[in-house]
């Protein structure tokens, strides 16, 4: 039923749930399952890595260094699975990213590392659930 599953992740406490909630829904769909981590990135994030970060290794490194946790929990659970760093702002990076690799189920935090951005221009995984093309779940 969901073989194809995206986790939006960011390194928060809500995508860290995010992902114990995903690893278990593809340990119970089988080996075929595999869930694909995606991290977006938006303008105000990238500019703040490349200024503190030099060398562009560095900066790819700084970013999965975030969802570490999250790819140590995947590997120890044994699950198939591939990060990915998407550009843009995240809401519209993910939405895109899900239809466009028809995804069979989104899972995503309630909440991200930016709650003030979040109260402001509105939340992540709410542009996510009104706008994918698949079931989407919100982790609390």
């Amino acid at each position: 039923m969901y073989q194809k599953i995206l986790l939006a992740a960011d390194g928060s406490d809500h995508s860290e749930r995010a992902a114990d909630h995903a690893i278990m829904i593809a340990k119970c769909q089988g080996d075929d399952a595999k869930i694909e981590i995606v991290y977006a990135v938006d303008g105000d994030s990238s500019k703040s890595d490349v200024l503190s970060n030099w060398n562009s290794a560095n900066i790819n490194d700084k970013r999965k260094e975030r969802l570490k946790k999250i790819e140590q929990k995947a590997r120890t659970s044994g699950v198939s699975f591939e990060i990915k760093i998407l550009h843009g702002e995240p809401g519209l990076a993910v939405v895109d990213y899900t239809n466009k690799n028809k995804f069979d189920l989104v899972v995503i935090g309630s909440r991200g590392l930016n709650g003030l951005q979040e109260l402001m221009l509105g939340s992540v995984s709410h542009k996510v659930a009104k706008r994918a093309n698949c079931p989407v779940m919100i982790v609390k």
